[in-house]
Formats: structure tokens, C-alpha cells, sequence
């Protein structure tokens, strides 16, 4: 039902695009609900959606729908973001990613409202659409047991990228259970169970292929234990098993 209920919503605004000669913008999206929008046979193509976060490598994203050439204008997407941080830092509570979404929870703010939160030393910069900014500037006012203060910004530091390890595994070929198998260090028999309930992404599109070779630059998302970037085949082990190096994002 939710998979019909997503899709209908992406038909509704390719056909609102088309009809009104306009953009049209999701909300933020999930992995899974994105991988939909990738399997769908809808009437655009690449050059009529774009794909934005707010930031390089977001993970909740919006899809805009419209062709600017065709249109004739550009429109940004309606994305904002808004820095919050404790009136006094010294005796500010350790504040997670958890703290701050479970604040703006306690709002009845709706999840699709919301794009990435980026912590940064009992900061948070938290990415949201235009029409909840004011709102959300307003009313944050407390985070766990922290006064904060909320104001709009123009842009996310440079140094608030995801943050990343690299690291490598040995592995008998690039296929990716067992790549999945060795990262995570799970059986090869639950690592195709995460595939069989489509808990596997690949560069944001759901996989059911447990025998996919992985490539170089593949971004790989295992819902419950993480995400990984592919990087290349290090060398060889005295066994001849290859040495995968990828990069660990870091939550």
C-alpha cells in the first residue's frame, strides 16, 4: 500500500509539471522511496528531474520535476538550512544526531520535512524545506536539557562532509554478499537475507542481485549496519583473495 501510495505521488507531479508548465518538488526522501522513483517507467527523462539534498552526498533528498529549457526558467529547490546551538556551550549536554531529531519529533514535525542533520560539537545543522525554516527557528528552543537558539544559514561548512575511513577486507571476488559478508562480518546466509527483503541499495537503488560485481565509486547502503563506498582491488593476497579498499562512512 505505502509503495502505491509513493508512486501515485510521483505521477501526480510529473503530470502537475506537465499540465501547469512548472516545477514540482517532492518532499525529502528516503533510500527506499528514491530506489521507487528509480524503478518507475514514468514519462520523464534524466533531463527532466534533478536530484538535490541541500548538500554533496545527502542522504534524504528531493527530486524536482520539470525541464528548464522547456520551461524556459530555473528554480532552486526549496531547501533551507538552519544552524542550532546552545546559548551557552559550556553547559551544554554532549548532544547526538539522536537529541536533535528527537527534538524536532517532539515538534510533530513530519519526517519529509526534515533533510540531513549534520552534528558538529553540540551543533546541528539541520537541512528542512522553505515553509518549515521559520517555523523551526521559532520553535526550537530546547534539546534534551540544553537551551539552544535556532537561525537560518546560507550554507553547511565545508568541514561537515560525511565522514569517512578507509579500510580493506580480503574478499574471492568483488561480488557484493561477499564483500557485505566480510565488512560487516555477518554470514554469507543473513547477508542474502538482507537482500531477499531489499534491505540493499547501490548507488541509491534497491538490489535484489546478491551477485552483483561491485565497481569502482559504487556507493553501497545496508540498512541496520551501515554504508560503505567501493574503491578499487588493493592487490593480492599469497592466497590469491583480492584486497577490496573502501571507504566506512561514519555516522
Amino acid at each position: 500500500m505505502k509503495d502505491d501510495i509513493t508512486k501515485r505521488r510521483f505521477e501526480d507531479l510529473v503530470d502537475k509539471s506537465y499540465k501547469y508548465n512548472k516545477f514540482t518538488f517532492t518532499s525529502f526522501l528516503t533510500e527506499a522511496e528514491l530506489s521507487e522513483f528509480f524503478e518507475m517507467r514514468l514519462p520523464v527523462s534524466s533531463a527532466d528531474y534533478k536530484i538535490s539534498g541541500g548538500r554533496e552526498g545527502a542522504d534524504r533528498v528531493m527530486i524536482r520535476f520539470g525541464n528548464p529549457e522547456e520551461l524556459g526558467y530555473e528554480e532552486e529547490f526549496p531547501i533551507c538550512c538552519i544552524k542550532v546551538e546552545p546559548l551557552q556551550k559550556k553547559f551544554a549536554d554532549n548532544l547526538t544526531h539522536r537529541d536533535f531529531l528527537g527534538a524536532l519529533m517532539n515538534l510533530g514535525i513530519n519526517r519529509s520535512e526534515l533533510g540531513d542533520i549534520l552534528v558538529d560539537d553540540k551543533a546541528a545543522f539541520i537541512l528542512c524545506t522553505e515553509n518549515m525554516a521559520d517555523f523551526l527557528c521559532s520553535e526550537i528552543t530546547r534539546v534534551r536539557h540544553t537551551t539552544v537558539n535556532a537561525v537560518r544559514v546560507s550554507e553547511i561548512p565545508e568541514n561537515l562532509g560525511e565522514k569517512v575511513s578507509e579500510e580493506e577486507v580480503q574478499v574471492s571476488s568483488e561480488r557484493i554478499d561477499g564483500v557485505i559478508s566480510k565488512i560487516y562480518r555477518i554470514s554469507r546466509g543473513n547477508c542474502v537475507e538482507l537482500f531477499r527483503t531489499k534491505k540493499v541499495f547501490v548507488n541509491s537503488k534497491c538490489t535484489e542481485n546478491n551477485s552483483y560485481m561491485l565497481k569502482e565509486g559504487d556507493r553501497v547502503s545496508v540498512r541496520g549496519f551501515g554504508k560503505f563506498r567501493f574503491l578499487t582491488i588493493g592487490g593480492f593476497t599469497r592466497k590469491g583473495n583480492k584486497i577490496v579498499k573502501f571507504e566506512r562512512f561514519i555516522s
